[in-house]
């Protein structure tokens, strides 16, 4: 038997083969509640970031350890759950003194416990972006400030192709000009806002704003606004070819409750008739007999969802019956 020498040995890791291997990685929750008609966020530090935990070996799954940290803090079961993104966010990496990931998910809850009481930290996701509530129409911010703000970064391009291009993009992106607004487009135009400096998570690195500089919507600290959009997106693209909604909804609801819910996910105001009648067509929900008592209207009859239905049907075709006007 040959004798084993220092040559054999297994090489220690270099300083750089140890800080490739050195990553510290979080679950980054996007958890979505609608209240009042109203889009909410679970939200921690005053607004400032969204909730996030470890990933724990005593869980099967991330998503396993997901569920279980969100549903401590929320005392809600979550319904709906999907992964989003793997994000790496230099800021923290840099903080850090290691690569610094963060496993981000989408997930469907109640704001209210079962008291009926409003839990801590929940904030309308129009907060943060508020040029994209589209229900009473074009928000004023669209004219007031982006659209100014976005042709004077245009014009800064090199060159007239380049500024061209870039008021092309701008126009595209956020429906200026005659160009259609597209809902499911929100992390495009939070990454345009970044690129021209339009919101304050762009000037972080070492220094501040310019004087007098435009910032929109509120900031979030690491790149959890960034994270926030992808989830909105990738909602307002789900709700409109699976029953998501209803994770949302009383067990028992009015049809303009959940058409409400529905406006406030899309941000976007939706036809009533039409509504009704692709709901009605789907078949996805029954009535259960029972009439409403609130407010100061006729009473509404109530619904509740079929969950015998197939879960991929649509809810509303391809597209939603959006508002003309």
């Amino acid at each position: 038997m040959t004798k084993a020498t220092a040559a054999d040995a297994p090489l220690a890791p270099s300083a750089a083969e140890r800080e490739q291997h050195s990553v510290h990685a979080d679950l980054v929750a996007v958890l979505v509640a609608v209240t009042g008609g109203q889009p909410r966020i679970l939200t921690t530090l005053a607004g400032e970031t969204l909730p996030a935990g470890p990933f724990t070996a005593n869980h099967r799954s991330l998503q396993a350890s997901l569920r279980a940290w969100v549903e401590t803090q929320t005392h809600h079961p979550l319904g709906f759950v999907e992964q989003l993104y793997t994000f790496a966010d230099s800021d923290r990496s840099q903080e850090l003194g290691m690569r610094a990931i963060s496993i981000s998910y989408l997930a469907l809850t109640r704001e209210l416990d079962d008291a009926g009481q409003a839990q801590p930290g929940w904030q309308d996701w129009y907060r943060y972006f508020p040029w994209e509530d589209w229900r009473s129409g074009a928000p004023a911010i669209l004219d007031q400030r982006i659209a100014p703000a976005l042709q004077t970064w245009a014009a800064q391009a090199t060159g007239k192709a380049a500024a061209s291009a870039r008021w092309e993009r701008a126009c595209v992106t956020f429906g200026l000009e005659g160009s259609d607004w597209n809902e499911e487009l929100v992390l495009q135009r939070y990454e345009l806002l970044f690129e021209a400096g339009l919101v304050a998570e762009a000037w972080r690195d070492g220094m501040g704003a310019p004087q007098g500089q435009t910032l929109l919507g509120t900031a979030m600290r690491n790149d959890h606004r960034r994270i926030l959009a992808t989830g909105m997106a990738r909602l307002r693209a789900k709700i409109k070819y699976r029953p998501v909604v209803f994770e949302l909804m009383a067990d028992s609801f009015s049809l303009l409750q959940l058409q409400q819910t529905v406006e406030a996910l899309a941000g976007r105001s939706l036809h009533k008739q039409n509504f009704r009648r692709l709901i009605e067509q789907q078949a996805l929900v029954e009535e259960t007999g029972e009439m409403s008592s609130q407010g100061a209207g006729r009473p509404a009859k109530l619904f509740r969802f079929r969950r015998n239905v197939l879960v991929e049907r649509a809810i509303a075709g391809n597209k939603l019956p959006l508002a003309r006007g």
